[in-house]
């Protein structure tokens, strides 16, 4: 059966902190940031909950590359915007040192709604994440892909560790972004679900008893999406570079291909439960890299790094016809150079300093581009 790769397309958003160059503190940019990019980038750019944050969405990419090209774009736009405004940008999963008391919260009818809602995890939400969206022939594929790619989440989750440091201390975890939104209803693993329409009817009671007015106050790491046809990573911390988040936006996409591959075949990738997966995911906050996450189908804890190249072996036979290999390559230089929480620490073990911590994000945001 032949398989058209060209379904699955992608949408990468990132969210960027805006700094102060001389405190290095989160700064509020009034929206100044978005005003002047919806000039230059229409509506890829917009308003977060937080004063001090960006967001930013690419087109709908027909391939990796042109992913990779749209994302520079973007960060360089808004780079050179900050610039103007006498602000800075960095892409890490959490400021080492800014508290969030001190940020202003956008006023807007969703996000005053959702702090009357969630009060103070609300307030306290100061994080920066990456969402990756693969395009689906149907939501019925979705849902399926969907279940079956959840096993993957924490290796993927763990090449993306970008957030040591909260509010100027070192948690010991390499991704306590996490642990921050884990506050929120709705977030972490998804169970799974039988049946697109079973999705839809969680999605309908949740909406008819109050819980939710629409379907995108469903947080989790992984998510069909309520308006479109794609599948939505939510897991990732948004990496320091945007080689970076290429490399990981181009596994997702192979992961969901191998998986559809496996469904014209007659076959599946086992469905693990969210308890389960859960164990892996909290390995891979915690450690990153460098920990053991469990081998399910071994039942044994296994090097992280060696799931990594298993991984990317179970892929194998599909990158090419996405025509991503040269941007997945990318994924042996994080495992040799370090995640981005990973090289935070390594300058702060160095310097001693948070301000250094906080110039090296800055420096990095350009990275390759």
């Amino acid at each position: 059966m032949n398989i058209n790769y060209k379904s699955f397309t992608l949408g990468v958003e990132e969210e960027y902190m805006v700094l102060d160059p001389e405190t290095r503190e989160l700064k509020s940019h009034e929206q100044k940031i978005v005003h002047e990019g919806e000039k230059v980038i229409k509506d890829k750019v917009k308003a977060e909950m937080h004063q001090a944050v960006v967001e930013v969405g690419t087109d709908i990419c027909k391939d990796i590359d042109e992913a990779f090209l749209d994302v520079a774009h973007l960060r360089k736009t808004i780079a050179a915007i900050a610039g103007n405004l006498g602000l800075a940008m960095g892409a890490a999963g959490t400021h080492p040192f800014s508290h969030w008391e001190r940020q202003l919260i956008t006023d807007h009818v969703r996000y005053n709604e959702i702090v009357n809602e969630l009060q103070e995890a609300a307030r306290s939400n100061l994080i920066f994440g990456l969402h990756v969206h693969v395009g689906m022939e149907t939501r019925e594929m979705a849902m399926h892909i969907a279940n079956s790619t959840r096993y993957f989440l924490p290796h993927i989750y763990a090449l993306s560790t970008n957030s040591p440091f909260w509010e100027g201390r070192h948690t010991g975890y390499r991704s306590f972004r996490t642990k921050v939104f884990d506050k929120f209803p709705r977030t972490g693993i998804p169970e799974v679900f039988e049946s697109i329409e079973a999705y839809d009817n969680y999605i309908k009671l949740l909406v008819k008893t109050n819980c939710i007015d629409n379907a995108k106050k469903i947080w989790w790491d992984i998510r069909v999406h309520p308006f479109f046809n794609t599948v939505e990573f939510r897991i990732c911390d948004v990496p320091m570079t945007v080689d970076e988040t290429i490399a990981l936006a181009a596994l997702f996409q192979a992961i969901c291909a191998k998986i559809y591959k496996l469904r014209t075949q007659n076959m599946n990738f086992i469905q693990y439960s969210r308890h389960l997966i859960n164990e892996n995911k909290w390995r891979a906050s915690r450690y990153g890299i460098d920990g053991r996450l469990i081998d399910f189908g071994k039942e044994e804890e296994v090097n992280t790094r060696v799931l990594i190249y298993e991984l990317l072996d179970f892929v194998d036979d599909v990158v090419d016809h996405l025509g991503s290999r040269h941007r997945l390559a990318y994924i042996h230089k994080i495992l040799e150079h370090g995640t981005g929480a990973d090289r935070q620490l390594a300058v702060y073990e160095e310097t001693k300093s948070l301000l250094s911590v906080v110039d090296y994000i800055k420096d990095q945001y350009l990275t390759g581009i």
